[in-house]
């Protein structure tokens, strides 16, 4: 019970801090109008975009794309800006089933022939949603997090290709690590002089933690790991599936990161040798 109500709170937090932190940067207006109408491309880009799209903390992105669409729909505004804020949408979230059904529902209020030119675009952007299956792509669409972007600052401590989300930089520092299958770091430790250590929060796939001297521990969604300072451990995907964790940084005194050598295919492939399945 404990252990669900930290995923439930965690959950409900970090989700308003990924949508309050991205700001929107828009361009387009003194690209394409910036020599004509430069004080119209100011109100798209900063006004508009960078400050009415940036009010996170009222609407998230998703919320503001579907009012976006919806509006655009709703005048027959079925060009270019419509397909723009449909490929918006998709990036802010919207699946392709929740599209069809937020067109479908505003087809009763918008009219039908325009809920007709707006499917039209909508397939178009969400086409090859249909057929992702595996992968990347299907991975980031099975949880709540993001992936954010490839973790290359600390791409020498991992083997494999990971990713990284900050969910929260303020108070506490938690970020999504989002490990591809058999990627996992090297074997490191947090140091402190008293406190310090890490939180690990598996929020989806299957995945693998393990101590110096101690057999690896499966993780699963829901699972929690708590890291002390100063123990010598490494973390990654199990071999057949993507996995993503929360990572939380405890306060201490005097901490730091010491990374050490790799966790080897050898030793790595010894989990499945030794019978260490999620079976």
């Amino acid at each position: 019970m404990q252990k669900i109500l930290i995923i439930s709170l965690l959950l409900s937090l970090s989700i308003d801090v990924v949508m309050a932190q991205k700001k929107i940067t828009q361009t387009a207006g003194r690209e394409q109008l910036g020599g004509f109408a430069p004080e119209f491309a100011h109100l798209n880009d900063d006004i508009l975009f960078g400050e009415v799209w940036s009010r996170n903390d009222k609407l998230s992105l998703r919320d503001r794309s579907i009012v976006t669409v919806t509006a655009l729909m709703s005048q027959g505004i079925i060009d270019s800006s419509l397909k723009a804020h449909l490929e918006t949408a998709k990036k802010n979230g919207i699946t392709r089933e929740e599209i069809a059904e937020i067109l479908t529902h505003a087809a009763f209020y918008a009219g039908w022939p325009k809920a007709w030119g707006a499917f039209r675009m909508a397939k178009e952007v969400w086409e090859t949603d249909s057929t992702v299956t595996t992968g990347k792509e299907a991975f980031a669409q099975s949880m709540i997090f993001p992936i954010g972007e490839p973790n290359d600052a600390y791409a020498q401590y991992f083997i494999g290709q990971s990713y990284l989300a900050p969910v929260s930089t303020e108070q506490v520092n938690i970020s999504n690590v989002t490990f591809e299958p058999r990627c996992r770091n090297n074997w490191h430790i947090h140091h402190a002089k008293s406190g310090g250590g890490q939180i690990l929060v598996c929020v989806a796939g299957k995945g693998w933690y393990q101590e110096w001297g101690k057999p690896a521990r499966r993780l699963l969604p829901g699972d929690v790991v708590n890291i002390p300072a100063n123990v010598k451990h490494w973390h990654g995907a199990a071999a057949d599936s993507w996995f993503a964790h929360l990572a939380i940084e405890v306060s201490g005194e005097e901490t730091s990161n010491e990374w050490l050598e790799p966790v080897g295919d050898e030793q790595y492939d010894k989990l499945l040798s030794a019978g260490e399945t999620y079976e």
